[in-house]
């Protein structure tokens, strides 16, 4: 039997990841011919199918999962590899992948700046997506940091608190709102914009109303912060939100809650093993940024 080379297990994991080998050549830079021929030689030198190819998508087979979970141990153990030499010489290098929830980007590129500017060397790969998506990959070992709402204990995961956030009224330019604070009660007797159940945003809002004894009437629902900007700046209504996320949109106004205000947690979770250095140096800083977060 021959050897599988380190490149052909990259192509072979990139197929699976991006679910297809067009998707896998745009992100290995190569044409779609050149990544199905390394992953046919590779099935041949296996003598097993790696993928089910069918017009729409490219599933992992059986033995397919089994070697990309065994290719992605040996492409980690390489980059470890060249990590430690880096390393010896005084230089950070490598690649780090960090995960981020939706809507809540806003101060990350400060981060991820001051980490390329102090370490040069390392690439960040930024992949946004739902939290329960995102922490799967963490799990998974396909991201190394995710930002993500804290909601509770994850099995298996590191957590560290970033931001903690007093929520806060984000009204329209024609709302007739008291402008210092407003009562759960008050908000319910407008339209309301809720994100849809399971966003961390939400649960924290049904919280809140539940303890203030208040129900409210949801017109719209979404699952994009952009979106719930727009309908509220349209005066369809009213949403709350972290003030961080308020502090995107200065144009709208924004009310203090005055009783049962929810609030929100953001941080970083890892997986319990050890982190690579490159991942590491990140998490110092967006550990900064968390402490600096409006």
């Amino acid at each position: 039997m021959g050897v599988v080379e380190l490149r052909q297990m990259q192509v072979v994991v990139a197929v699976a990841e991006a679910g297809g080998f067009s998707a896998a050549g745009r992100r290995l830079r190569l044409v779609q011919s050149a990544v199905s021929a390394t992953v046919r030689a590779v099935e041949r030198e296996l003598g097993a199918p790696l993928f089910d190819r069918t017009t729409h998508r490219v599933v992992p087979t059986a033995a397919g999962e089994a070697f990309v979970a065994a290719a992605r141990m040996a492409l980690s153990a390489v980059d470890q590899v060249h990590t430690a030499v880096d390393a010896a010489r005084g230089v950070l290098r490598g690649q780090v992948t960090l995960g981020v929830m939706q809507g809540l980007l806003g101060g990350l590129p400060r981060a991820i700046g001051a980490m390329r500017r102090a370490h040069p060397g390392v690439v960040v790969r930024l992949r946004q997506a739902p939290a329960d998506e995102i922490v799967d990959a963490v799990r998974e070992g396909t991201i190394d940091l995710a930002v993500v709402a804290l909601t509770g204990r994850r099995r298996g995961l590191v957590s560290v608190e970033l931001v903690r956030d007093r929520m806060v009224a984000l009204v329209g330019p024609s709302s007739n709102l008291p402008d210092t604070a407003v009562s759960l009660s008050e908000l319910a007797r407008n339209p309301f914009v809720d994100f849809v159940p399971g966003w961390a945003v939400r649960q924290a809002v049904d919280r809140a109303f539940r303890a203030a004894g208040v129900e409210r009437a949801a017109v719209f629902e979404t699952n994009d912060i952009l979106t719930a900007a727009e309908l509220v700046r349209a005066d369809l209504g009213v949403t709350i939100v972290p003030s961080a996320l308020a502090a995107g949109f200065p144009d709208l106004p924004t009310v203090a809650i005055a009783r049962h205000a929810p609030t929100w947690t953001a941080g970083v979770v890892h997986r319990r093993d050890r982190l690579v250095p490159a991942a590491t140096a990140l998490l110092e800083h967006l550990e900064g940024w968390g402490g600096r977060a409006p």
